[in-house]
């Protein structure tokens, strides 16, 4: 493997985790303003970044490569409401799609067909994640500050832990 296109997606290893603490830290937020439905959200959200570090560890090591875990900080905004924290959400998505494309240009630069299975995937799951998280946004923002509007969304993400 390139050692460009390896130095990127081992740093993807890391940036998945700290989505994780990311999306903990949102969880803990909605705790704290008794939105349970979104904690829970949030929590399986946070679970499958971890699922996606594992992806890209698999592909790592699978083509015989160290995975090297680097040091994780996470700012930690204090969040005021469900809006607040799908934004938050969003904004992040946004963020790894932009580092997804960057990986996929990497490869295509070093001519790595080996990986196109592994970022096609991802570039396909972050339209799902944007896609989910706009969705919610919409939804929030539709509804405003009214409170039963506010706790039927609450009882929709709860959902989530279901699947």
């Amino acid at each position: 493997m390139d050692a460009k296109l390896y130095d990127v997606m081992n740093a993807q290893v890391t940036e998945e985790y700290l989505a994780a603490y990311l999306y903990r830290h949102l969880a803990n937020e909605m705790t704290e303003l008794g939105f349970d439905g979104a904690a829970t959200w949030f929590i399986a959200q946070a679970q499958e970044e971890v699922e996606h570090a594992a992806k890209f560890t698999k592909h790592l090591q699978d083509r015989g490569q160290r995975v090297v875990l680097a040091s994780i900080e996470l700012d930690a905004p204090k969040i005021a409401s469900l809006l607040e924290a799908f934004k938050a959400s969003l904004e992040h998505e946004q963020k790894v799609t932009a580092e997804i494309r960057h990986i996929a240009r990497v490869a295509d630069e070093v001519g790595d067909l080996e990986s196109r299975d592994t970022i096609n995937w991802f570039l396909s799951e972050q339209v799902e994640e944007e896609s989910s998280a706009q969705g919610i946004i919409d939804k929030l923002e539709l509804v405003g500050n009214d409170g039963a509007g506010l706790l039927r969304i609450d009882e929709q993400l709860a959902q989530r832990g279901d699947n």
